[in-house]
């Protein structure tokens, strides 16, 4: 595993900058929220008649004046949004990084093969969304306890587990992505991000949009869904795990195959 290791260390500054940045802003929004319950249900009403941007952000479904309802809302587009900028820049970069710094000599000269430095790469990529996650549900959980909220556990472990599948589903996408785009890679992840997200937006608002939702992993981490039905959709799940399986298996064997820069 030392490709692995290698690669947690390069990446410990943008880990450390993105999860600092995403657990801070949602530290402050749970923060705030003592201060703002009283006035949230009346915000939450002046929302439900906004017709598709209330459909949008699915506020339709929610009651922002507890905690779940702002917690989803909030800090749901935080972590959401947040999370997958760094899952899917950190797998556009992890294959593009050798050619693009004119490392790859150096390391596929050592007995190891391409294909077990794809999975080592892929494996730290994971392990980093993950280590993410887990700090941000920390930080949530002592940010509740902090405002002498009851902690609604189950609740906050089934959204965060969505947001965890769709930031591991979009690092995989890019990651197959990063064995084609050189130059330039890190943009291209975020782009597909930004697109996956306004493309849950398009789907929530119109009603001949929907089939979208089998495009976009934004659609099964879904926060009013989730509190709403009290599960994760399954089958969103499960074809997302197929995008993400094949375009790990597409990045693989083009970065085995293909001549190194």
């Amino acid at each position: 595993m030392t490709v692995t290791k290698h690669e947690l260390r390069q990446g410990r500054a943008p880990f450390a900058i993105w999860t600092a940045s995403i657990g801070a802003l949602m530290a402050v929004c749970i923060l705030l929220y003592p201060e703002m319950e009283a006035d949230m249900q009346g915000v939450s009403d002046l929302f439900a008649s906004m017709g598709a941007f209330t459909q949008a952000f699915g506020m339709d479904r929610l009651a922002l004046g507890t905690l779940l309802g702002f917690y989803a809302v909030e800090c749901g587009n935080v972590l959401g949004l947040g999370g997958a900028m760094f899952a899917a820049m950190t797998g556009a970069c992890a294959l593009s990084r050798e050619e693009r710094e004119r490392t790859a000599d150096f390391l596929l000269s050592h007995p190891v093969s391409r294909v077990q430095v794809a999975v080592e790469k892929l494996i730290a990529v994971l392990l980093q969304v993950l280590a993410m996650n887990a700090v941000l549900l920390a930080v949530s959980l002592v940010c509740i306890a902090g405002i002498g909220e009851e902690i609604p556990f189950e609740e906050l472990l089934r959204l965060h587990t969505a947001y965890l599948l769709m930031q591991a589903e979009l690092a995989c996408l890019c990651f197959g992505l990063s064995a084609v785009v050189i130059r330039g890679s890190a943009g291209a992840g975020l782009g597909i991000a930004l697109m996956a997200y306004f493309l849950n937006l398009t789907a929530n608002i119109a009603d001949s949009a929907h089939a979208l939702r089998y495009v976009t992993p934004f659609a099964y981490a879904e926060g009013a869904e989730i509190l709403e039905s009290g599960h994760l959709d399954g089958t969103l799940i499960l074809l997302g795990a197929v995008y993400a399986a094949a375009a790990v298996a597409a990045g693989v064997r083009h970065y085995a195959r293909k001549d190194i820069r």
